[in-house]
């Protein structure tokens, strides 16, 4: 997510349980009885951390007697209340809980009950051992709404406030879960591995809902887009294309149409809460000044101010110091990976939320699965910014993340300034050079996840001024990187943008062929151009090379200074070499092989052979290459 969204969003909703009239008693089924729902909805027996805790809605519940019943090795550890009457928190200790169906029982003081049938499930086979997204996958980002449309019978929902108008480039357009598994296919042949897909979570505002990121239930897909049973069935499928789905998760803020907004389950539930309810206009905003919560100078006012601030006044920022609060994302999150089967989470507006409570969300969900990953969005062009924020990173404030990966936006940013600008002393490729060496700020840099452009960015191809061989160029230096790659939907066939400033509606525009009648179609090629053919072309053999390519996957890089407009990389595995050569020259240029001996012969004379990777052609590596035209070559060498 940007910081200059003013309508970005995401959702959170309960989930209603309902009461079932064969467990009442006469006296339980009077009219007094109290409608409950619960949160989550229901839970795992095995899990790693056995403590849970159920946030229970019901009008007057606060002062209800709570019991259990029908549970076998299940403890009730509390009841919290707050100074919400509608609320309570309910502490169950699962450490010998077996798989079962309990009975949370609430006793007015007239003695009228209402219940709660809460199943403790079963753990799928090896889901603490899931693997979560690696440098052996290519992530690729979807905006579901502006996909494909799958499924019209979905496109409004009776009770959800905005309608479908595809006429408007910030309304919702229809593309949904089931536009996703239709393409599947393609994007398996594409050769992509993983989905990062923007958020699913219902999101019922008036206006500007599309892209998911104001909730307004945390617990359920937005019916727009499908169902919980749909995103899970959607899991299950992708990975018979061998593809993982990485959900997109906001822990920072969440819609104003929330019904938390009405009825707050704490009196510190969201920053500048009794503020707001006195006056809705008295809200403090945040700066945006992310630096503050790790400058060694900071005062405690910016500080406030960057972290306790509101996005807008359509996103309430959550309180994530209040234990409850804390817990209830926690679990949210948790929830939805043993859910649903996730992959990986990307962690939207990384900094944003309180920085305790982020160690504490990223260590519960790689305690429970160690294997997993988890990518935070710290949009700056400062790598030490970025560095703060991933997992073994030695902090001199002391601060300790488990969240692996960061989104490299540092490397992303100077990748297209370097592709665009003059070739000078101090501009041009030698900024992307030394960039990558500001890798010693990192604790991993390979685990970072790098791009050529997310929903926030202007389109690649308008960014390098349409120039095929430029956008060649970077979306080679993203996939040969040593980084974790991802791609965003339609830069395979060069969507475009306007440059200048934000234009989210052209940036998330749909999918040509993903509605029907679409004039282009780039499922079954119609209409597609020539330009389009040969950046599609281009794309799949790199990502269907790179799936098999060790040296890319788990190698070692080597670069070289660039000199004369062309900088030249090297990914060296145990059983394979790669020579990646970027060249900005419109001119034929003569490249002198003798100095990357290193690389080429281990210092002695060169006298190798390569293969083009994506045109097979073949070249005899000696003392020069005649580089043809502008472009990037990938020599895969000869061992």
């Amino acid at each position: 997510m940007t910081i200059f969204n003013p309508y970005k969003k995401t959702a959170l909703a309960t989930v209603a349980i309902s009461l079932l009239a064969a467990c009442f008693s006469p006296a339980t089924m009077s009219a007094n009885a109290v409608n409950l729902t619960a949160e989550p909805q229901f839970w795992w027996a095995g899990m790693h951390n056995s403590q849970l805790q159920i946030l229970v809605y019901g009008q007057g519940i606060r002062d209800q007697k709570v019991t259990l019943t029908n549970a076998n090795n299940i403890k009730l550890v509390s009841v919290e209340q707050t100074d919400s009457q509608n609320h309570l928190f309910i502490n169950l200790d699962l450490a010998q809980a077996s798989p079962q169906t309990i009975k949370l029982n609430f006793t007015q003081a007239n003695g009228q009950t209402s219940q709660i049938d809460y199943q403790i499930k079963p753990r799928d086979t090896g889901s603490s051992d899931r693997q979560g997204f690696s440098n052996k996958d290519v992530i690729y980002l979807i905006t579901p709404d502006r996909f494909v449309n799958g499924d019209t019978s979905n496109d409004n929902h009776p009770d959800m406030l905005e309608t479908v108008d595809r006429a408007n480039d910030g309304g919702r357009h229809g593309g949904d879960i089931m536009g996703i598994r239709k393409a599947l296919p393609y994007l398996q042949d594409l050769g992509v591995t993983q989905l990062w897909i923007n958020p699913l979570l219902e999101n019922n505002q008036q206006h500007y809902s599309y892209h998911g990121y104001s909730t307004t239930n945390f617990y359920k897909i937005d019916p727009r887009f499908g169902s919980n049973e749909e995103y899970k069935a959607l899991v299950d499928e992708a990975k018979n294309y061998g593809i993982g789905i990485i959900k997109d998760v906001i822990v920072n803020h969440f819609g104003s149409g929330h019904q938390w907004m009405a009825d707050f389950p704490s009196s510190t539930w969201v920053n500048g809460q009794q503020a707001w309810q006195q006056n809705p206009k008295d809200i403090l905003f945040t700066t945006h000044r992310r630096t503050t919560v790790q400058d060694p100078y900071t005062s405690n006012i910016d500080t406030k101010e960057f972290a306790q601030g509101w996005f807008t006044d359509t996103m309430p920022d959550m309180n994530q110091v209040d234990p409850l609060m804390a817990t209830y994302l926690i679990q949210n999150s948790i929830w939805w990976i043993e859910y649903a089967g996730l992959s990986g989470i990307r962690e939207d507006t990384y900094s944003y939320a309180n920085k305790t409570f982020l160690t504490h969300w990223s260590k519960a969900i790689m305690d429970e699965y160690p294997n997993f990953n988890i990518v935070g969005e710290e949009w700056t062009s400062n790598p030490i910014t970025v560095s703060y924020w991933q997992a073994g990173k030695q902090n001199n404030d002391g601060y300790v993340s488990y969240t692996p990966s960061m989104m490299d936006f540092p490397l992303y940013e100077t990748l297209i300034s370097s592709l665009t600008e003059k070739e000078k002393m101090g501009s041009g490729l030698i900024n992307l050079y030394e960039m990558l060496a500001n890798d010693v700020v990192y604790a991993d840099p390979t685990q970072l996840v790098l791009f050529e452009g997310n929903h926030d960015t202007n389109r690649l191809y308008s960014l390098l001024n349409e120039d095929l061989a430029l956008y060649k160029m970077a979306m080679a230096y993203v996939l040969t990187s040593n980084r974790i790659p991802q791609i965003f939907y339609g830069t395979e066939v060069l969507m475009t943008s306007p440059t200048k400033d934000r234009n989210d509606g052209a940036v998330r525009a749909d999918f040509p062929g993903g509605w029907p009648n679409d004039q282009v179609n780039v499922f079954n090629q119609q209409g597609v151009t020539k330009r389009q053919k040969q950046a599609l072309a281009f794309t799949k053999s790199l990502l269907n090379f790179r799936k098999t390519s060790t040296a890319i996957t788990e190698g070692a890089l080597t670069h070289y200074v660039p000199k004369d407009g062309v900088y030249v990389q090297f990914r060296q595995s145990d059983n394979q070499q790669l020579m990646v050569i970027y060249n900005k020259n419109d001119q034929p240029k003569e490249l002198d092989l003798n100095r990357f001996k290193q690389s080429l012969a281990n210092g002695t004379n060169i006298n190798t052979k390569a293969v083009d990777v994506i045109t097979s052609a073949e070249y005899q590596l000696k003392d020069t290459l005649n580089l043809k035209q502008k472009g990037v070559l990938i020599l895969n060498i000869s061992q």
